[in-house]
């Protein structure tokens, strides 16, 4: 398996002091990777790092390939406005054909998503993305309507759709009940083994999950960047003093 993304003494540290350091991170395709940790502890940013859509202070970030975006709260996320069809014909819109110099590099199952936007693209999308009658949501669904986990098994179908080496998916776990994280960590097993690498983000890695975990620290447990303290200033005297 060929190395897709690498990742090594990574850090990222603000005015209130290390967010995460020293982090190391090595996916290739076919592997799904987890990265937790509780809230705060700087996964989505860490997240997006790994896909180049973040800059860090230290270390540095590999990758062989292009990365695509899953579902990332305040960053990439469904219109309110479009129904799910709506957002799978935008995107294949958007990207165009695949140049037939670069058909031996893009996945089988993009390359026919991009050829059928016009006819069954909703069908098309979600079958090459790995998804089949358990799909759980419709065409016809508005973004403002979809459920937590809809709106990331949305987001993982949109990012397969560029034929990207590199999917990440923020919060995985946020809002759903333990059967639909079941459901979405074995959809995103799936996906790893059509040969692309995941890596998510949860508090959590969901029990009988093949995920690779990478658990980052409490932030409160990452030590500050020293506070330095310079000795007050001793006021000059006046001339009226001088003269005494």
């Amino acid at each position: 398996m060929s190395v897709v993304v690498e990742a090594s003494g990574l850090g990222l540290r603000t005015r209130r002091g290390w967010v995460f350091r020293d982090v190391d991170l090595t996916a290739a395709e076919g592997e799904l990777h987890a990265i937790t940790g509780p809230p705060g502890s700087g996964r989505t940013s860490l997240l997006l790092a790994l896909a180049g859509r973040f800059p860090v202070g230290e270390g540095r970030v590999l990758r062989h390939g292009s990365a695509a975006l899953g579902q990332v709260a305040g960053v990439h996320e469904p219109d309110p406005a479009l129904t799910v069809g709506e957002h799978i014909q935008e995107r294949l819109l958007l990207l165009g054909p695949v140049p037939r110099r670069r058909r031996q590099l893009v996945p089988v199952a993009a390359v026919r998503a991009r050829r059928a936007y016009r006819r069954d693209a909703f069908a098309t999308a979600i079958s090459g993305a790995g998804f089949t009658g358990d799909v759980p949501f419709d065409p016809d669904t508005r973004g403002r309507d979809l459920t937590p986990l809809q709106r990331q098994v949305l987001g993982l179908v949109l990012a397969t759709l560029s034929g990207p080496k590199l999917i990440v998916a923020d919060d995985v776990d946020s809002g759903s009940d333990a059967p639909e994280r079941a459901w979405l960590w074995a959809a995103m097993a799936r996906l790893a083994e059509q040969g692309y690498a995941v890596v998510a983000s949860a508090r959590a890695v969901e029990p009988g999950s093949a995920a690779v975990e990478h658990r980052l620290a409490d932030p409160a447990a990452v030590p500050a960047r020293p506070t330095l303290i310079l000795p007050r200033p001793t006021p000059a005297a006046t001339p009226a003093e001088v003269t005494r």
